[in-house]
């Protein structure tokens, strides 16, 4: 525990001392990484059989959404072995990475260089990281009217997974154009053709289930690929969304500004969940503590936020989670004012 306390009006440290403050929670663990990995995939294995064995399509339909929880589970572990905090083995990292992001079709280069180069070097500075970011009220009203409407969808709290799929898989992996950050690399085809060798297995397998037992192709499609993979989506944008969308969190447009804004602590949330629902995420959504440091494996980071919220009382954005909390921000948090520095609504009004 760090013997510094930071009061709430003194200028924070740099990011250099609070990384030293969380050195300890950085070792990792090769077994512990390979025991998760491997639970994780054998429940998606399960999870895909249970939905071939099940006799009644409600169940098979429930047990497609239980799979897209439990391929955001392997999302999770993929994501730490992008940023090499997983293992102790950078190639290891990079291959077990490559292997668990498969059931969410996320081609992991691609990945790498939007969300470890551009999101964590620049997070909530508009015009590098992309991920969520808020449209000023002049940009919004220069759209066309059908792209006015899909931001209004998109920020309705209701189809997170919808903006994830187009905005980020679609637009920034599986169709970035060659103008794309690190644009005509061979790891990205690789990569693409990698996701889609494996998605092409999956229907194949669901297919033949189908026929093999006499079920319909429709409906073994449908709750094992489809609903997986849609239900994942939303898991995803509504995870992404709630990192970096609050009342309290700024976004900017001014990178000097942005700099001295001590961005690494103050441009993500702490959400806290109750039953147990944290683990099951793998703590992903002790935020702060991965932005401070990306080298914390999921395993140390419930750990690491604590004694960083310990040493930074007042700076770090905390929110318990409640639908009736993530409904009122997203009616609120719809746009940016940045000569302000608050979120407005479509109407330009600031949020109350």
């Amino acid at each position: 525990m760090p013997d510094y306390t930071a009061t709430p009006d003194a200028a924070l440290p740099s990011r250099k001392t609070i990384r030293d403050w969380l050195q300890g929670e950085r070792r990792r663990s090769t077994a512990r990484a390979l025991l998760l990995a491997a639970v994780d995939s054998l429940l998606f294995a399960a999870a895909l059989a249970a939905v071939v064995i099940a006799p009644w399509w409600p169940l098979k339909l429930l047990i497609g959404f239980t799979l897209g929880l439990i391929i955001g589970r392997l999302f999770i572990i993929g994501h730490d072995a992008c940023h090499q905090s997983l293992t102790r083995h950078r190639g290891l990292n990079r291959w077990l990475g490559r292997l668990v992001f498969l059931p969410s079709l996320t081609p992991y280069s691609l990945w790498e260089v939007g969300h470890n180069v551009v999101h964590h070097g620049y997070t909530n500075l508009k015009g590098f990281d992309f991920v969520w970011a808020p449209l000023t009220l002049a940009e919004f009203r220069a759209l066309p009217g059908w792209r006015r409407r899909l931001e209004r969808v998109y920020r309705s709290g209701w189809a997170p997974g919808l903006y994830y799929l187009i905005e980020v898989w679609g637009g920034h992996m599986m169709l970035a154009g060659r103008d794309s950050p690190g644009g005509g690399r061979r790891a990205f085809l690789f990569d693409r053709l990698l996701v889609c060798s494996f998605a092409a297995l999956w229907i194949a397998g669901l297919l033949i289930a189908a026929d093999r037992s006499g079920q319909s192709r429709f409906l073994l499609l449908a709750c094992g690929f489809v609903v997986p993979f849609l239900s994942w989506n939303m898991l995803m944008g509504f995870v992404i969304y709630a990192h970096h969308t609050h009342r309290t969190i700024v976004w900017h447009v001014d990178k000097r500004d942005w700099a001295a804004a001590v961005p690494f602590v103050s441009t993500t949330v702490h959400l806290r969940f109750g039953r147990g629902i944290g683990g099951l995420l793998h703590h992903i959504m002790e935020h702060t503590a991965h932005h401070v440091d990306m080298g914390i494996p999921l395993y140390r980071l419930r750990r690491a936020q604590a004694r960083l919220e310990a040493a930074l009382p007042g700076r770090i954005a905390i929110q318990d989670f409640s639908w009736r909390w993530y409904f009122a921000t997203a009616r609120c948090c719809k746009l940016f004012d940045f000569e302000r520095r608050r979120w407005t609504g479509f109407d330009g009004r600031p949020a109350s």
